[in-house]
């Protein structure tokens, strides 16, 4: 934690805009993924589990189009970023692992590994000067 304050302040202070917008770009390309994923389901239960899918599958898929819907929200507009890529940080870990494992298209696989690092990067950084916490947290 003493690590992350002191380079949080450094990136508030010197890149704030850029980091703005790549959040918020995160959070369309979220939003996106959730809606691609929703009306395609039966595309996303063949990925998790290719033969005969189980319940515990169809939870996973509806966790994962759900954390990308909401989740795409929250980080737009930059209201619990932290809480809201933690979520997601699982999903794009089994992403990567399971594009990797079938060999799919590498826009697919790059999506996931830009997920997978912008997450990590807005966990440590957090929301940003130009986000909802940022402004209920000058409010108090």
């Amino acid at each position: 934690m003493k690590l992350v304050k002191p380079l949080n302040k450094w990136a508030n202070s010197h890149l704030s805009l850029t980091m703005d917008a790549i959040r918020m770009l995160l959070g369309i390309f979220l939003f996106y993924k959730g809606i691609e994923f929703a009306s395609g389901t039966e595309a996303l239960v063949d990925l998790i589990q290719p033969k005969d899918p189980t319940s515990a599958t169809l939870f996973v898929a509806h966790y994962v189009i759900m954390a990308h819907l909401a989740g795409g929200v929250l980080v737009f507009f930059g209201l619990l970023t932290r809480l809201s890529l933690l979520v997601q940080l699982p999903i794009f870990i089994g992403a990567v692992i399971i594009n990797i494992q079938n060999g799919v298209e590498s826009v697919i696989l790059a999506q996931s590994i830009f997920g997978l690092v912008a997450s990590a990067v807005f966990v440590l950084y957090g929301s940003g000067r130009y986000s909802v916490d940022y402004r209920l947290k000058m409010e108090m």
